[in-house]
């Protein structure tokens, strides 16, 4: 494809529009022959001091927003326009795949991973072509728009054609709307889960976190909005987006009954009844419910496929409900570590929680004394420990954490997170819950430099053996 066709929005000279582009990449390391490399700032390093490694590695062309020195041509466009265009240039270099797919997009602090399985698994028992992409499909929750439209035209090569729907959820962070990922993209459904502490280190404040989840709410984006209204975030973006809407709260569900082996509850007057645990996810139930009724599908076909629905990895995950239950869990916010331990002492009554979790290194430092406050409120014993320290010092980040504990608690700190699971498992007696909390699905511990292996399901399970 030439650049003047990749770029159909900017004055190219007939030469440099000649040039054939294979591919798009705003990362010198993935460039390879063809490549059109955008310089665009990084959250440390501008994009610009990569461009000699771009090209060694076969770019072609260079985009930036202020004269750097290349060997290849390059197209200067201004920094306000920069990011929006890596996103256009990413989507026709593949062929505009988001063209043939109903997309659907869900943003919020907590629900998002949840929500969007539940959608695709959801429209595959409908017979329909789905898949999801976020936390467990990519390494970024939403990818950066080359990887992103390369993965949608991934997907949408490999689904049926005989099928007559294609689905694709997408997790929208708010890092990807305030960098402009999902810019050309046109959603059929946006929907909004929750809004609480967290990446403040990069939105500074509140507001303005609310601000980016808020602005996938505009036509721009998406022809409908399903958005969780028992939230006051929530119900903020209801009442100021202009997108038709459909409000969804817990009371749609009636006569809520869950239990450590599934969860039944009555949704427009359909009994649902599915294997996912716990109340936080009758609040995701009823988010991917109403998004997949605001897609056409029937609701009495919804809640029968519920049934088939297998819950999602890492969420609520009970690795044994033996004499001492274990569950295991992605909560990695206050708010998400909070309603998780509520709903653990609603399920397991009479014994004790025992909560291990840490903080993520490199990342919101200021919601570190609040998770240690809200872990200790709601456990009997609570044991801080490693999740990710990356370059921090793995005691510092306890530290932030302790600081916070209410007084009296009980509070123990182990750095060594397998030796902290195993300290809560030795300590527990029959009747007692350890939670094991933060990394959920993952499968790796980065400390420093270093990506180790690392499951908090498999070694519980190795412990519990």
């Amino acid at each position: 494809m030439q650049l003047g066709d990749v770029l159909d929005v900017v004055d190219l000279d007939v030469q440099t529009a000649s040039i054939e582009i294979n591919r798009v990449e705003i990362d010198s390391r993935l460039c390879e022959p063809g490549t059109l490399f955008f310089a665009v700032p990084g959250e440390s390093v501008h994009g610009a001091s990569f461009v000699d490694d771009a090209v060694r590695r076969g770019a072609v062309a260079v985009v930036a927003s202020a004269k750097v020195r290349a060997e290849v041509p390059l197209v200067l466009v201004p920094e306000t326009q920069l990011r929006a265009l890596v996103a256009h240039a990413s989507a026709a270099v593949v062929g505009r795949p988001e063209e043939n797919l109903e997309l659907v997009g869900v943003t919020g602090t907590n629900g998002k991973t949840s929500t969007t399985v539940l959608v695709a698994n959801l429209a595959k028992s409908l017979g329909w072509n789905s898949a999801n992409i976020g936390t467990l499909t990519n390494e970024r929750t939403t990818p950066a728009p080359p990887e992103l439209f390369r993965t949608l035209a991934k997907l949408g090569q490999a689904f049926d054609p005989t099928r007559l729907r294609s689905v694709v959820a997408l997790e929208v962070s708010s890092h990807a709307l305030a960098q402009h990922r999902v810019d050309g993209l046109a959603f059929a459904v946006v929907a909004f889960t929750n809004l609480s502490h967290d990446h403040l280190d990069y939105h500074v404040s509140m507001e303005n976190y609310f601000a980016a989840k808020a602005s996938l709410f505009d036509a721009e984006h998406a022809a409908r909005a399903v958005v969780w209204c028992d939230d006051p975030y929530g119900e903020r973006i209801a009442e100021l987006t202009r997108l038709p809407l459909s409000r969804v709260r817990r009371c749609d569900a009636k006569d809520v009954v869950t239990s450590l082996h599934g969860t039944t509850f009555f949704w427009r007057g359909h009994l649902v009844n599915m294997s996912l645990i716990g109340d936080y996810n009758v609040d995701n139930a009823l988010m991917a419910m109403e998004i997949m009724r605001t897609l056409g599908a029937e609701e009495a076909a919804i809640t029968s496929a519920m049934a088939g629905v297998a819950a999602v990895p890492g969420r609520f995950e009970v690795v044994s409900d033996s004499e001492v239950v274990v569950i295991v869990d992605y909560a990695h916010t206050p708010a998400g570590l909070g309603r998780l331990l509520a709903d653990v002492r609603a399920l397991v009554k009479g014994g004790r929680v025992l909560t291990v979790f840490g903080c993520g290194g490199d990342r919101d430092q200021s919601k570190r004394p609040e998770m240690g406050e809200v872990a200790s409120a709601n456990s009997e014993i609570t044991i801080v420990t490693s999740d990710n320290p990356r370059s921090e010092s793995p005691d510092a980040i306890i530290d932030a954490i302790i600081s916070g504990v209410v007084p009296g608690a009980t509070v123990l700190r182990q750095s060594d997170r397998r030796r902290a699971i195993a300290e809560a498992l030795s300590l527990a007696v029959p009747g007692d819950v350890v939670v094991i909390a933060g990394k959920g699905h993952e499968t790796t511990q980065v400390i420093g430099d270093l990506v180790v292996p690392f499951d908090d399901r498999v070694v519980a399970r190795e412990l519990l053996e």
